[in-house]
C-alpha cells in the first residue's frame, strides 16, 4: 500500500474506482463508483463522479459510443421485484362467497 500524504486521506489512489461487479445484488444507496470519470450513470443510478444505486437490484454494465468514437461505460441497476406470498394467499378461497350486510339496529 502506498503511503498517504497531504492533508486528507479521502482522495488517495487506492480508494478510487468501481466498487461492485456485474451481476451483483445491491441495496439502494450503495456506492457503485468513486472518483470515476470512466463510468456514466445509467438507469436507476444517481450521481456524476460518485455513482450511487437509486434502488435495490442487480448491477449490469453497457457500452455506447461517445464523442470522437470514445467508448462510454454505463452503469445500470435492474430493479428486483420481491414477491412475498403469505400462507393464506396460497389457499384457494372461493371468490363468489360474500357475507350479507348486517342490519343496523340503531335505525329501528
Amino acid at each position: 500500500m502506498t503511503k498517504v500524504g497531504g492533508t486528507t486521506k479521502r482522495y488517495y489512489k487506492e480508494t478510487r474506482g468501481i466498487k461492485v461487479s456485474g451481476g451483483q445484488w445491491v441495496r439502494a444507496g450503495t456506492v457503485l463508483t468513486r472518483e470515476g470519470h470512466r463510468w456514466q450513470p445509467g438507469l436507476n443510478v444517481i450521481g456524476r463522479t460518485h455513482l450511487t444505486a437509486g434502488c435495490d437490484g442487480i448491477v449490469y454494465f453497457s457500452r455506447k459510443r461517445g464523442n470522437y468514437r470514445r467508448a462510454i461505460t454505463l452503469v445500470h441497476i435492474r430493479p428486483q421485484v420481491e414477491v412475498s406470498v403469505s400462507k393464506s394467499a396460497k389457499k384457494k378461497s372461493p371468490a363468489t362467497t360474500r357475507t350479507k350486510p348486517q342490519a343496523n339496529s340503531a335505525s329501528q
